[in-house]
């Protein structure tokens, strides 16, 4: 009896803080919108994060892109080869990357290069007071520190999830015409009569746009509120990542869903 009621207290108090965090991430949501025309107004600050968050993620994004495209072509068409439809590779490439694969795995490579990053310097910041320093000299932290990371990473996901769409495009390209002697003109002709503005490529503008507001809300959360210990910020990073990867598997699904049901 003893360990049944130690459970329950265990799955309560994990139930109640889980609510309680939820509830301060909104409000701590809510305070970053309400601050953010105060960071607008240091527009430096918004755009060394952009640099910070999306210039610096370019490579990982890039290379992954390419390898990402190279398999595709490559597993497509010992698929469509099949059935004969070889030539249909650019559309299976197309969309695979534009509606799947490009916002989600950049949303995946992008919490684990930026957001763990972010996490880590605003953990640090905690851990040294320097946001109760800010605080002390009436500058606001959310403002200065919280809201221009957070922007930084909003605006950077979409564009590094339609670079890497495009070069998974030119790997698929890469690997089907060039290599293996996929006709050029089929492949882009199929692509481009196949692919939908509207139902797939701005479909994937928005969940790239919605990856990036939670893992961007994630990992400047996970920094303000961790513990201000070396051990605090390394499980403040630890959470960042899981959290961030859960959330746009969860949020990819939900998408897909309503888009679909739209169509």
């Amino acid at each position: 009896m003893n360990g049944v009621t130690r459970v329950l207290r265990q799955l309560g108090a994990m139930t109640i803080n889980g609510v309680w965090r939820l509830g301060f991430a909104t409000r701590f949501l809510l305070m970053i919108l309400w601050y953010s025309g105060q960071s607008f107004r240091r527009l430096h600050l918004t755009i060394r994060e952009i640099y910070f968050s999306g210039v610096l993620s370019l490579l990982i994004i890039l290379v992954s892109g390419l390898f990402v495209g190279l398999v595709l072509g490559l597993q497509g068409y010992e698929t469509l080869q099949r059935y004969g439809s070889s030539d249909a590779l650019g559309v299976l490439v197309a969309l695979s990357l534009v509606r799947e694969l490009g916002p989600v795995v950049a949303g995946l490579l992008f919490a684990s290069r930026a957001g763990s990053a972010v996490t880590a310097e605003i953990g640090l910041m905690k851990t040294t007071e320097q946001l109760k320093a800010m605080d002390m000299m009436a500058v606001n932290p959310i403002a200065r520190v919280v809201a221009p990371r957070f922007w930084g990473g909003v605006l950077s996901m979409p564009l590094l999830a339609a670079m890497f769409s495009a070069m998974g495009v030119f790997g698929g390209w890469l690997i089907g015409v060039v290599f293996i002697g996929v006709d050029d003109g089929a492949f882009w002709s199929q692509m481009q009569a196949a692919v939908d503005f509207r139902n797939d490529v701005l479909n994937g503008v928005i969940k790239s746009v919605v990856f990036g507001v939670a893992v961007s809300l994630i990992a400047v959360f996970e920094g303000y509120d961790c513990v201000p210990t070396a051990e605090g910020v390394s499980r403040a990073i630890t959470r960042t990542v899981v959290s961030s990867a859960l959330a746009i598997l969860a949020l990819d699904f939900v998408l897909t869903s309503f888009m679909f049901r739209g169509q």
